[in-house]
């Protein structure tokens, strides 16, 4: 026997065994043999040495091994030609909508550039407008805040205090340009030339501001018989070398109130509020010792309130200054108003008489204290 025979029965001899080995009993085994999982290992290995796979064992194995859970897919349906249509026409009405707004909206702001600019009246109401809203937005809010009522309370306070204080600059300014005075137009004269005859009273007469007054002579200088004078008219300031009477040679100065302090008594407060309207070449009147005496304004001049010098000065004429406090409501300044007599003519004057009064005011007559300053004692 040679050797590839030999290896030939030996390796059939081997498998035999083999085979004989792994082959499970017949029929008369156990029940446990006989099992599903146990037969499909003995197809598997007869198949392996025969070569084959029998319908049965594939189909055994298809319905034993499938998963329940392995997940499975329907056919896949191809679209319709209506169903493309519609989804085209969705799309065409969203890409015309987008444009649509967008093109809107760069035409609109082209328009407002392209728009007439506000005219000047626009313009002004629209700020008018913003300014009141904000206003009253701005009111609204304080009038909110818990702070609103003794902030109003210190406001109104104060500004009563104030026009305690300063009202104879308010009133007197105001006064100053609208009060129709107290004049009485029969005394109006329209030929200063023809001599009439008037009342014993002295009074001053200015026609252009309105002006008819009692004037007080021979008075004093001192500040209380001033003042208590022009709390009734007007007061003639006499101090040596300006001392004369109307129809006099040398300067007869007569004082008043361009305004006063409301409650100070007298109505003549204000009756030189508008003594600066007048002008050099206007006219005004005195009538002293039932004489009506002409004047005829040449010079104006603002002093200070103590130049009373400026009212001493060597003159053969018959002269009259009528003066006040400038500004009007202060002292801070005196307004000398200077006029020479033209009738009766001025050659019948008679020299004024020498007055030795001492002169008791260091300053000219001013305004009278204020209400606080009265209040404190304060001249």
């Amino acid at each position: 026997m040679n050797p590839d025979e030999k290896n030939s029965s030996n390796g059939g001899k081997q498998l035999s065994q083999q085979r004989s080995i792994i082959i499970p009993p017949d029929s008369e085994t156990s029940d446990q043999d006989n099992t599903p999982v146990v037969q499909l290992i003995k197809n598997k290995i007869d198949n392996l040495f025969d070569g084959k796979n029998s319908i049965e064992d594939q189909n055994f194995i298809t319905e034993e091994t499938s998963n329940p859970y392995e997940k499975t897919h329907s056919e896949h349906v191809e679209p319709q030609t209506s169903d493309w249509q519609k989804y085209h026409s969705a799309w065409q009405n969203y890409y015309q909508k987008y444009y649509e707004g967008y093109y809107t909206h760069h035409l609109n702001q082209a328009k407002e550039s392209l728009k007439k600019p506000d005219s000047e009246e626009e313009v002004e109401a629209k700020l008018k407008q913003q300014l009141v809203s904000k206003i009253k937005e701005s009111t609204k809010k304080v009038r909110k805040s818990k702070h609103f009522i003794p902030l109003l309370s210190g406001i109104v306070v104060i500004l009563l205090a104030l026009f305690i204080q300063y009202n104879s600059v308010i009133v007197g300014n105001v006064l100053a340009y609208t009060s129709p005075g107290n004049i009485n137009h029969q005394n109006i004269v329209i030929d200063p030339n023809v001599a009439i005859t008037v009342s014993p009273e002295p009074r001053l007469i200015i026609p252009k501001i309105n002006v008819d007054a009692p004037v007080f002579y021979d008075i004093g200088n001192d500040y209380k018989s001033q003042m208590a004078a022009m709390s009734k008219g007007l007061a003639h300031f006499a101090v040596p070398g300006a001392s004369s009477h109307p129809g006099q040679i040398g300067n007869t100065v007569i004082a008043g109130h361009s305004a006063s302090d409301l409650f100070s008594r007298g109505d003549y407060k204000f009756i030189f509020a508008q003594l600066e309207k007048l002008e050099i070449g206007d006219l005004f009147y005195a009538n002293y010792n039932s004489v009506r005496y002409t004047y005829i304004v040449n010079k104006k001049e603002v002093v200070g309130p103590n130049d009373v010098s400026k009212l001493i000065y060597p003159t053969d004429k018959p002269l009259i200054t009528l003066l006040t406090c400038v500004p009007v409501g202060t002292g801070d300044s005196r307004l000398f108003v200077i006029a020479e007599q033209i009738s009766p003519s001025p050659s019948k004057s008679t020299s004024a008489p020498i007055v030795d009064q001492p002169n008791e005011n260091s300053s000219i007559p001013g305004k009278t204290p204020t209400f606080f300053e009265r209040l404190f004692g304060i001249n």
